[in-house]
């Protein structure tokens, strides 16, 4: 669940940083699709350590 959320606000974060810095369409597909793996990899590794901790 961590995951699948931390790559839906990494694809918002993502698209309104290009759409900031004044890019087209394209630019905040990129965005986002960067942001939401980064973000998605965040919440995995965060997954994993809750897991470890309290399990």
């Amino acid at each position: 669940m961590i995951v699948l959320a931390g790559a839906l606000l990494g694809a918002i974060i993502g698209a309104m940083t290009a759409k900031k810095r004044k890019g087209n369409r394209a630019d905040m597909w990129q965005y986002g699709a960067v942001y939401a793996i980064a973000f998605a990899l965040g919440g995995l590794i965060l997954t994993i350590a809750i897991e470890k901790l309290v399990f």
